[in-house]
């Protein structure tokens, strides 16, 4: 029943927007970008604060009219910075941080734009890589690890900014081609011809770049940091190939396939594998 009225609801707000594209394009852009690019899960108040979150230090930066929200686990001067994906916050690691914990680093977990207690109403990939550069000029982690959107926000921030503090990565179930992500909103919603060519140009233009040229795999065949990327062959969030593509074109990788574990990748054994290839010499395999 439940995806009865989600293939409705879909189906429903294309109808509109497809509508609305004929009487008044810009407003029907406005609102297919609104639904693209605006989380509708992932925020909280200090309030409803995540029990996770409740032993962190608060650091609260105000930078440019934003206001950009980080956890602090205090502990050596390693510093793992944590970035969580689309629709989530900073209680999503609550399964991987003891194990950053017992190597006694710092971690730094940050809630990306529009989510947690960050400031906001869009979430798009430049906009959370100025949020992370931001906090990584305060913090300067050795450092990231990202899932999913979050993931290839990291990549992004690497190739766009060449950070050489950063020594190593890990990235999560995270997508490559952007154009894959749009096609699929597109589709979801039943957009019509001319507001599919509409978004197209608008995020090109909001990304600054041919959109088959903003991908993952593009990004990782730019950077130089040593990475452990791990994807689930059974994750129906994004496909297993996305990983594959990242995987192929980032020079120093270790690639890692799981089985079962689905988009969110919380498993013991991975996150014991994560642990090894940040702070031990030797990496599990």
């Amino acid at each position: 029943m439940k995806k009865v009225l989600y293939f409705l609801l879909t189906k429903s707000i294309g109808f509109n927007i497809n509508l609305l594209s004929f009487l008044f394009p810009e407003k029907a852009i406005q609102m297919a970008h609104g639904y693209f690019s605006e989380p509708r899960k992932g925020k909280f108040t200090k309030e409803a604060l995540p029990k996770t979150l409740q032993s962190a230090d608060f650091e609260t930066i105000h930078y440019n009219g934003d206001t950009i929200q980080t956890y602090i686990w205090k502990g050596n001067e390693t510093v793992v910075l944590l970035i969580h994906g689309w629709e989530s916050n900073s209680s999503r690691w609550k399964k991987l941080l003891p194990y950053l914990k017992k190597s006694g680093s710092t971690i730094v977990a940050i809630d990306g734009p529009a989510q947690g207690l960050s400031s906001g109403k869009e979430f798009t990939i430049p906009k959370y890589a100025e949020f992370i550069d931001i906090v990584v000029q305060k913090y300067q982690p050795n450092y990231i690890i990202g899932h999913s959107m979050g993931g290839k926000t990291s990549l992004y921030y690497q190739f766009k900014y060449q950070n050489p503090n950063v020594q190593k990565m890990v990235i999560l179930g995270a997508p490559s081609d952007f154009n894959i992500i749009l096609n699929n909103f597109t589709k979801l919603l039943s957009l019509n011809t001319k507001m599919t060519k509409a978004l197209s140009d608008k995020y090109t233009a909001i990304l600054n770049q041919n959109l088959s040229e903003f991908s993952g795999a593009a990004f990782a065949s730019k950077i130089n940091v040593k990475g452990f990327l791990a994807h689930d062959v059974e994750d129906t969030i994004v496909l297993f190939k996305e990983g594959e593509k990242i995987a192929d074109s980032w020079k120093d990788v270790q690639f890692t396939e799981t089985k079962g574990l689905g988009h969110k990748l919380h498993d013991d054994n991975l996150y014991q594998k994560v642990y090894a290839f940040l702070f031990e010499t030797e990496t599990l395999v």
